[in-house]
């Protein structure tokens, strides 16, 4: 099989995989009630699994494409925009307020959790290659 069609069922693969724990978590969050999205779930569960010794790279591409393609999310919430112009004109101010300080907010635990992540990342390759030099 060719290199690059390997490469795009693997991270098809891998989107497959991120989508099954997503279904489960939202599945299990409507079926029991928790207050807790079922996606903020499914974050959870990947981290535990990649905690316990899942290996990164059964996701990180897939994960690496679907943050790639992060703005086709957000056209739904700029049609709502659209739509809802009315709402826009009387609330505007409070809505603006809440989604800058949202956005921001969002922006700032992404940049944090990814910077804590790439230093772990960059400990376990450095123990990993101690580990190699050292056999």
């Amino acid at each position: 099989m060719p290199k690059k069609l390997f490469s795009f069922f693997r991270v098809l693969a891998q989107i497959g995989l991120l989508i099954a724990v997503w279904l489960a978590s939202d599945w299990f969050v409507r079926r029991t009630g928790l207050p807790v999205p079922g996606g903020v779930l499914g974050l959870g569960i990947v981290f535990v699994l990649l905690l316990l010794g899942v290996p990164l790279n059964w996701v990180k591409d897939g994960a690496q494409r679907l943050l790639a393609e992060m703005l086709l999310f957000f056209v739904p919430a700029v049609v709502a925009m659209i739509k809802y112009k009315a709402l826009f004109i009387s609330e505007g101010w409070q809505l603006l307020v809440v989604i800058f300080l949202g956005t921001a907010l969002v922006m700032c635990v992404t940049a944090l959790v990814v910077d804590r992540f790439f230093k772990i990342e960059h400990r376990l390759r450095l123990a990993k290659s101690r580990k190699r030099s050292a056999s």
